[in-house]
């Protein structure tokens, strides 16, 4: 960061990293704790996503109250795609909003303690105050070896300072009780841990002090070292595609551009649509409703309205947003060939012109 970037900030911005794995519900929890952002603070979110198109940028601002700033880095886990270009855009973010709290959104996918590594790079010291990392966890997943046994699910749960269990009105009678033994498992009983409904995270939450600030405070003459080694751990990340900027110019040439990426045993692919596209909004809600996926998300310009989607363990949410620049969409899923199903599936929803 430039020393004019120091100037501009006068006081260290509290700093939160929400993370989860895919589909616990991420989005609507900040959306939630936007709702009850303190009239007078501006707010600031940093959003980084598995696949290149970005979705949770036009969601958030779709929704957001006043004095809230979002900044996008698609195409993956921050580590990834990111150790550069997540600096930039920290550092163009805490530049234009001179928020009062930063949020940190990874990909569901991504590597938390990457996230940290950065934040601690010597030129945040003073501008970084981090306090509370929040990870969201689904406690059906702690049963099912798919998730328990990935290793950036067990990684996100281990840096929380504070585990919050989503999605609560699903669950069954065991759920808790698996969700305990597996933190147990994992050496994590002491972590607190909050059962909500609705992603109705608790803004007092995030003022709570971060064990990672002293380790964060203590590692900064060491971390180049450190830094290089957290990076060999495999990602099988591939990007297919070029990123943002280069998308949108095909985006013009076309009309229409899609995208994919796969990691960590998931593959994505997107589609943007020029707003010339429009869809049919009652073919978009049967397409979401039997689209099957890990994660889909959505913002469509439709004949009724421009619409926000997301759809995980085959609940899906519809939101009525303001505005929209394009349409967009992006699944997660398995395989290639179940992506390329859905997204034949979901051009015939396009109306004619």
């Amino acid at each position: 960061m430039t020393q004019s970037s120091h100037a501009i900030i006068a006081t260290p911005v509290k700093t939160n990293i929400i993370t989860g794995f895919l589909g616990v519900g991420k989005t609507t929890a900040i959306q939630h704790l936007l709702k009850h952002k303190p009239a007078h603070e501006r707010w600031a979110i940093l959003v980084n996503e598995f696949g290149e198109v970005g979705i949770d940028g036009a969601l958030h601002q779709g929704n957001a109250p006043d004095a809230v700033f979002i900044k996008e880095v698609p195409g993956g886990c921050m580590c990834c795609t990111s150790g550069l270009p997540m600096q930039i855009a920290l550092n163009q973010l805490l530049a234009r909003a001179k928020p009062h709290r930063l949020l940190i959104e990874p990909t569901g996918i991504g590597h938390p303690k990457e996230v940290l590594s950065t934040l601690a790079e010597p030129h945040y010291q003073d501008i970084i105050d981090l306090q509370a990392t929040l990870t969201l966890i689904d406690a059906r997943k702690a049963s099912q070896s798919r998730y328990r046994e990935h290793e950036t699910f067990k990684d996100q749960l281990e840096v929380a300072d504070h585990i919050v269990a989503t999605k609560a009105d699903l669950y069954n009678e065991q759920d808790l009780t698996h969700l305990s033994d597996y933190l147990a498992s994992l050496h994590l009983s002491s972590t607190p841990v909050s059962v909500i409904k609705h992603g109705e995270a608790q803004p007092a939450w995030l003022d709570a002090p971060s064990r990672h600030q002293t380790q964060l405070d203590g590692q900064s003459q060491e971390h180049e070292h450190e830094h290089e080694h957290e990076h060999e751990h495999e990602h099988e990340h591939e990007n297919h595609h070029s990123p943002l900027p280069d998308l949108h110019a095909e985006l013009q040439r076309h009309g229409m551009v899609e995208t994919t990426n796969k990691g960590a045993g998931f593959f994505s692919k997107g589609w943007i649509f020029t707003p010339d596209h429009i869809f049919d909004f009652y073919q978009v809600l049967d397409f979401m409703n039997m689209a099957q996926a890990e994660r889909i998300k959505a913002v469509f310009i439709t004949e009724n309205g421009i619409y926000g989607f997301n759809k995980a363990d085959g609940v899906l949410t519809t939101m009525e947003m303001d505005e929209s620049e394009d349409s967009r969409i992006e699944f997660i899923v398995s395989s290639a060939s179940e992506a390329e199903a859905l997204g034949e599936a979901l051009k015939r929803a396009i109306l004619p012109s």
